[in-house]
């Protein structure tokens, strides 16, 4: 049998191009992934500077001004800064878990923004159990959390650690039954079934009006799974000095900084797309029926800016809050959580399952 150069050169240029086409499809299935960390970190920068300004503002002061217009390039320069700094090690801690700790707690939230819809089809895994991935997931931080504050070798960092570990157990069990009454309501457990449910009812169709009691234990029990004021016992700078973060310094402290702001927007999104009837505008659509239709660029660009304006309305409640009420004793934290938040949380999941089993 004669194999001649034409067809051997033929199949080598076949065997290229198929090659090529693999090398193309793995690059176009990182496009999303890389777009949506980079649309995540622009956000973040931009909860910083907002939250400066809020405070600036409710404090009577100026705030940021010099680093760019605005001093909107001051968390940049922040994060440069901590980025170039020296990263200590304790002599005498555990020098893996110190290390690995603050890994887990920033990628267990990254992982969590992958179940969001940012408008309509604009997701990057719809899955049937999305919301119970963000909760199974977001779980892992605090083990983050608590590994930085043993591997520390400091006896502040270990109550750090230990607090944080307490409060996400706390919180988590109210959040979870909040969320369960959601998917009971919507007869699905993926967030843009959730927010598909809203949509029907327009602006009275926010489950917000009829999970009225569930959104507010939502509301504080997500405000604790962030550590934020009133509830940053983990990291309370007059008790702990910094709690968990206290040996930290450089890109790992840094990274902890990352990761409260972003469990903050992760928080914020999700009381979107449960409670906030995600990218649906609510406004009758019948004088300018074409502008508000779903479908194409403009409609998906429509519904990305009306999911982060409802997010960022959120953002500015728990920014203000932050700077409104004092700090909970522990006591009175755990108490919260176990006494009140616990009890309602169950009682409104049973109330939403009588309804339902009624309305059958």
């Amino acid at each position: 049998m004669i194999i001649y150069t034409t067809e051997v050169e033929d199949i080598n240029s076949f065997y290229k191009l198929e090659s090529l086409k693999e090398v193309y499809g793995i690059i176009w299935m990182f496009v999303p992934i890389l777009t949506l960390v980079l649309g995540i970190t622009i956000g973040v920068l931009v909860i910083v500077w907002l939250e400066r300004e809020i405070s600036a503002g409710i404090q009577q002061r100026i705030g940021p001004e010099y680093a760019g217009p605005l001093g909107i390039l001051q968390a940049l320069a922040d994060g440069t800064k901590l980025l170039f700094k020296e990263n200590i090690l304790p002599s005498r801690g555990n020098t893996r878990l110190f290390s690995i700790g603050p890994s887990i707690a920033v990628i267990s939230i990254l992982l969590s923004f992958s179940v969001i819809p940012f408008s309509y089809h604009l997701i990057l895994s719809d899955l049937n159990i999305g919301i119970f991935l963000w909760i199974a997931i977001s779980s892992i931080a605090p083990v983050g959390l608590l590994m930085s504050g043993y591997g520390s070798n400091n006896k502040y960092s270990f109550l750090g650690g230990l607090r944080a570990a307490a409060q996400s157990i706390s919180y988590e069990i109210p959040l979870t039954l909040c969320v369960l009454s959601i998917s009971l309501l919507s007869n699905s457990s993926s967030t843009v079934d959730i927010v598909e449910a809203q949509s029907k009812y327009g602006f009275w169709g926010w489950n917000l009006w009829r999970q009225p009691i569930g959104f507010i234990v939502f509301l504080i029990s997500s405000l604790a799974e962030c550590e934020r004021l009133p509830f940053d016992l983990p990291e309370a700078e007059e008790e702990l000095v910094a709690g968990y973060q206290t040996e930290y310094s450089g890109i790992k402290f840094g990274l902890f900084y990352v990761a409260s702001y972003l469990n903050l927007l992760l928080s914020s999104l999700f009381v979107t797309v449960l409670y906030l009837g995600g990218w649906n505008i609510s406004i009758p659509s019948v004088f300018v029926p074409e502008l508000f239709e779903m479908n194409g660029v403009f409609g998906t660009t429509i519904g990305i800016f009306i999911t982060l304006a409802k997010t960022y309305l959120f953002l500015f409640i728990s920014i203000a809050t932050r700077w409104t009420l004092p700090r909970l004793r522990m006591d009175q934290l755990l108490n919260l959580g176990w006494k009140f938040l616990l009890p309602i949380s169950l009682g409104n999941l049973l109330l939403t399952t009588s309804f339902q089993l009624l309305s059958l």
